[in-house]
């Protein structure tokens, strides 16, 4: 170790492989012994795997550079005829006894390794799972289910192994045999659905033979029965879930539009599940062929009032996905005339644009071009007071794509000859954050 007399050097940035300590008011710097370090990061090692060419890496280093599309050894340069990594068990005990008798100078032990689960071992299981399924033995398929989830819980590494090796294909055809009584779901295959359901969410993006399973009705009316479950998690995992069926699966399975709008009506929904849900709207109320008679479905359960609620402290996607609905719902006549009647819309729509994103921004002029016709006088003076007519301008100057161009263009000259009647207001004053929810 080398001993410093100057207190100034405590704070300088302390060099690849040293660590800088305070001993008795002496700033000590160890010392990181260079085997300890992988030549890759220069950062000491906390599982060490030695490769064909004799030359150690530390696992997380060496696994990387071989995703990269990497076949040689980063040091000696050969081609590796086997991309095998045998742990070093031994240097990696001298590193931990190195550690703790360094301890007393803030250097923390490096936990032991878990040994990595290997392709055959994931594989293996999902077979056990498979024929568990199709035996009907439900205790056993739960406890192999739990074993893969427990894997995945342990390393990143352990996650990419078991997607690798279709595990997720499996596990969708296995919901699928235990979703066969649809929306009746037995008590005895409950805990197992739920469990897969948990482990799927990590596994997407699920392969187009997952998702068209995915989409059957047995897995979809069971997925809508969870969506519209007491479990929180399980609701959420349906959720996430529901994004990667195709829309055909959506529009025919009956109950999906009201699971959908309770989910985001939930104060105490997580924004990723509140996104996946919107984006499933969106989809839904876009391209989808009976997209009219879905849209008024969507406005009967009062999606309007949520999507405003959505908007008023979202983050940025929550708010994109919400205003993207938004701007699809007032196409049909029903649900314009449910987001001119709400007095929050305006005041909303306007200033989230140019606050939040582009794409935000874009949906905020469509959808008041579509609320302020030339007949609606008292909506387009109310625009001008929350200062749309400004903003409008700014968009301009600071670029926008030409369609959305052209439609502010055109809310401009709308918007001109009523600008004598309007006493403009600064809508960045206006605040929603304690806005009272119903709920």
């Amino acid at each position: 170790m080398v001993l410093s007399w100057t207190k100034g050097r405590v704070f300088r940035r302390a060099r690849k492989g040293k660590e800088l300590n305070s001993v008795g008011g002496l700033e000590v710097e160890i010392v990181t012994p260079t085997h300890f370090r992988c030549p890759i990061t220069l950062d000491m090692m906390k599982d060490p795997v030695t490769l064909s060419t004799g030359i150690t890496y530390d696992r997380d280093s060496i696994e990387k550079w071989f995703e990269e599309g990497n076949n040689m050894c980063p040091v000696t340069k050969r081609v590796l005829i086997t991309l095998d990594m045998i742990p070093n068990h031994a240097l990696r005990k001298v590193i931990q006894d190195w550690c703790v008798e360094h301890r007393s100078f803030g250097i923390e032990r490096i936990p032991t390794p878990r040994i990595p689960v290997t392709r055959y071992e994931v594989e293996n299981t999902c077979t056990r799972i498979m024929s568990c399924a199709q035996h009907g033995d439900v205790n056993k398929c739960l406890e192999l289910v739990r074993k893969i989830k427990a894997w995945g819980k342990e390393s990143e590494r352990n996650k990419r192994c078991i997607v690798t090796s279709g595990a997720s294909l499996v596990l969708v055809k296995v919901f699928d045999l235990f979703s066969s009584h649809g929306g009746s779901i037995e008590n005895n295959n409950l805990s197992v659905l739920e469990e897969i359901l948990g482990v799927l969410t990590w596994m997407r993006p699920l392969s187009q033979e997952g998702k068209s399973i995915l989409g059957s009705l047995n897995s979809m009316s069971c997925m809508v029965w969870f969506l519209n479950s007491k479990d929180l998690s399980s609701r959420q995992s349906a959720a996430l879930l529901l994004k990667e069926v195709p829309l055909v699966a959506l529009e025919k399975t009956e109950g999906v539009v009201e699971g959908l709008v309770k989910m985001i009506g939930e104060p105490i929904m997580h924004a990723a599940t509140t996104k996946a849900c919107l984006a499933i709207i969106f989809n839904m109320v876009s391209s989808s062929k009976n997209r009219e008679l879905i849209t008024q479905r969507f406005v009967e359960l009062g999606l309007v009032s949520i999507l405003l609620e959505a908007l008023v402290d979202g983050e940025r996607g929550v708010c994109e996905k919400a205003l993207g609905v938004l701007d699809f719902i007032c196409d049909l006549k029903q649900g314009k005339e449910m987001a001119k009647s709400n007095a929050l819309t305006l005041p909303l729509v306007i200033k989230k644009l140019l606050r939040v994103s582009e794409l935000s921004s874009s949906f905020s002029v469509s959808i008041v071009l579509k609320l302020c016709d030339k007949t609606e006088e008292g909506l387009l003076i109310e625009a001008l007071q929350v200062g749309v007519f400004q903003k409008l301008l700014v968009l301009l100057q600071v670029g926008c794509d030409e369609i959305t161009k052209e439609k502010a263009t055109e809310l401009l000259k709308l918007l001109n000859g009523y600008r004598s009647k309007a006493e403009c207001v600064d809508s960045s004053s206006l605040d929603f954050k304690h806005l009272k929810k119903p709920f």
